[in-house]
């Protein structure tokens, strides 16, 4: 048994730092770093993609919504032309800085408001899909567990992550709780563990109602900015090798 451990990192801005990249990296396996949209600058995204080098840490690309003042957290209405090559414009970005460092480029997962946003509106997944696909067809699209995007980008041939988060509450439909609303945000270390393995090795969790939806999990995020973070990481990293899971980059069992 398998999983990938990936945490969103290189969302700091200039003078202005964010998150704790440099200790949560020591526990997981991929970085979704921050393309210049949403957070992140050409300084930051070199210094990222330098530290997943120096930990052997798989990198990918974090597209999100043009919403610095937002954090990407915002959502707008894109027409499919913009979608599409708006996260082609990021991938890009990003990509100048893993060549340069030697590096592949792994996958691409969405931030925020635009994550959000493709579960529900099936036009602007399949654009920010084929964003990807121009770009590289056998990069792996990181795609919230079951959704409809997943499905889209299967269909089109893309390699799938379904990812689970360790940190936030489900609504029974198996979205996410919106952090506007209270328990969205899971802090207590010890229920985060217990709900990785119980999505791990049960394929499923309980959603905020109590209700038992099931999950694929093939990667697991753990946020970086959450004050926590380190802890969190840690522990989901020994629970879930306690528990005889191995905790492997996505793109050794998903290629």
């Amino acid at each position: 048994m398998r999983v990938d451990l990936n945490s969103d990192l290189g969302e700091s801005f200039g003078r202005y730092t964010l998150g704790l990249d440099e200790e949560v990296m020591k526990y997981i396996t991929s970085a979704n770093v921050a393309t210049g949209w949403h957070a992140g600058d050409p300084i930051v995204m070199r210094k990222t993609v330098r530290l997943a080098k120096e930990k052997g840490v798989a990198v990918g690309a974090h597209p999100g919504y043009p919403d610095l003042m937002g954090f990407g957290r915002r959502y707008m209405k894109l027409t499919p032309e913009e979608a599409r090559n708006y996260v082609l414009y990021q991938i890009g970005a990003l990509y100048a800085f893993t060549r340069a460092e030697g590096l592949e480029l792994q996958h691409v997962k969405p931030h925020g408001a635009l994550y959000n946003a493709l579960v529900k509106e099936e036009e602007l997944a399949r654009a920010v899909i084929e964003g990807i696909a121009d770009f590289d067809r056998n990069l792996i699209f990181v795609a919230l567990s079951g959704s409809k995007p997943a499905q889209i980008a299967e269909e089109m041939g893309i390699k799938v992550a379904h990812e689970v988060f360790a940190d936030r509450a489900y609504n029974p439909d198996g979205t996410l709780v919106p952090r506007s609303k209270p328990g969205a945000v899971i802090h207590d270390k010890e229920e985060i563990a217990e709900r990785v393995v119980s999505m791990v090795k049960d394929g499923g969790v309980r959603a905020i109602n109590g209700e038992w939806i099931e999950l694929r999990a093939d990667t697991i995020c753990v946020h970086g900015d959450n004050p926590k973070a380190v802890e969190i990481a840690r522990q989901v990293r020994e629970v879930l090798e306690r528990e005889g899971v191995k905790v492997v980059p996505m793109g050794e069992f998903l290629r």
